[in-house]
């Protein structure tokens, strides 16, 4: 691997920790935040019960000030009663006694109301007290936490920034300033190549750029524009997936009605894959690029079977196993999914190492009759 991009993966590593670091130590005053927040809440709730406390308390005071008031007034109505000379005098003053006393039974009952609901509002006081105490414990605890992780947060900041500037120094000027331009716009500026596409947006390379990233030269992937690198370890993994194919893959039917080809050069285009249907006694061509999924041009229809109308276009070409409905294909319209292009790959692996696992068993098969000639 050059060392311009050994140092650059360093970079990025160095830039992602940076970030995540600097994220971290951002979010934890908003997370201390968020629980002063609900403890405001809770001193409010503790106040509002408070409150609700003291008005029941001033309401009964005012209740038995009004019923003390009455009394008075009735034992004043009854002194007078004794001095009256008239019989309506007499019934006038029996009659405030009377409302008098209403007035008490009804003072009397709404006190009674507050006695009931002052249990009820005593216990929500302490409730609300207690949430506060231990809502107050866990602050101070968050706050802690808090304090102590921005400090191992920072600490490990100025580590980083330090691997940061050791790494950006070993990376050449120009290929810097690229790597910083893409990474602004993109997030990261280098991406691994495996499964022969660029991780970083899964388009498919051309199989010339995958072999130039694999021989450790600089390449930068032309539809991200982001710095391709390749870990020999990936190639294990698809090294064991394509003799996983190899040993499973079937031959396409000669006879189906639906048939996918693949051409190294079609037109102006490079390689591409090609599906071709049969229908109501005609056929129909798609052309696809091999590496981007988009359609070239468009739907072809001819009559007849397709091995006769697009006879050209079957000359130097691979026939690959797909078989997607008809009506899904047209779903796709102008560019294939990248399921269907990962498929149509996977198994063009599988033939080419089908047919060269061919040669080798026929070259063998010419040795052997070399050395042990049949007896004439």
């Amino acid at each position: 691997m050059l060392p311009d991009v050994q140092n650059l993966m360093e970079l990025q590593q160095a830039d992602r920790e940076i970030l995540r670091l600097k994220d971290e130590i951002a979010a934890l005053p908003k997370r201390v935040a968020v629980i002063e927040q609900k403890l405001a809440g809770t001193r409010a709730v503790l106040e509002n019960a408070k409150t609700a406390v003291k008005a029941d308390e001033t309401a009964r005071r005012k209740y038995e000030t009004a019923i003390q008031d009455l009394q008075q007034k009735i034992s004043k109505y009854r002194d007078q009663s004794l001095e009256v000379k008239t019989n309506d005098q007499y019934k006038a003053l029996m009659h405030e006694i009377q409302f008098a006393e209403q007035d008490i039974r009804a003072n009397e009952d709404k006190i009674l109301e507050l006695m009931v609901n002052a249990e009820a509002r005593e216990k929500s006081v302490k409730a609300a007290e207690i949430e506060l105490k231990a809502e107050m414990a866990e602050i101070d605890k968050e706050k802690n936490q808090a304090r102590q992780r921005t400090v191992e947060d920072e600490k490990q900041l100025v580590e980083w920034n330090s691997k940061r500037d050791k790494a950006r120094a070993g990376v050449n000027a120009d290929l810097l300033r690229h790597y910083d331009r893409v990474s602004k716009f993109r997030g990261t500026g280098l991406a691994e190549v495996r499964d022969q596409k660029c991780v970083g947006c899964q388009v498919m390379l051309r199989p010339q750029t995958f072999n130039e990233v694999r021989g450790g030269q600089m390449v930068i992937c032309e539809s991200c524009q982001r710095i391709l690198y390749f870990d020999p370890a990936s190639e294990t993994a698809e090294q064991a997936t394509a003799a996983t194919a190899r040993r499973r893959r079937l031959r396409p039917k000669a006879d189906a009605d639906q048939a996918w080809y693949y051409r190294s050069e079609y037109a102006d285009h490079g390689e591409v894959f090609a599906v071709f249907i049969n229908s109501d006694g005609s056929s129909s061509r798609r052309v696809y690029d091999a590496h981007s999924g988009r359609k070239l041009g468009e739907t072809e229809v001819l009559p007849g079977d397709y091995h006769i109308a697009f006879a050209s276009d079957l000359v130097h070409t691979v026939r690959l196993n797909g078989a997607w409905p008809a009506a899904e294909i047209e779903e796709w319209g102008t560019e294939m999914p990248t399921r269907a292009l990962d498929s149509l790959f996977a198994d063009l692996f599988a033939a080419r190492a089908e047919t060269a696992k061919g040669h080798v068993h026929a070259n063998s098969a010419e040795a052997i009759t070399s050395e042990h000639p049949a007896a004439s």
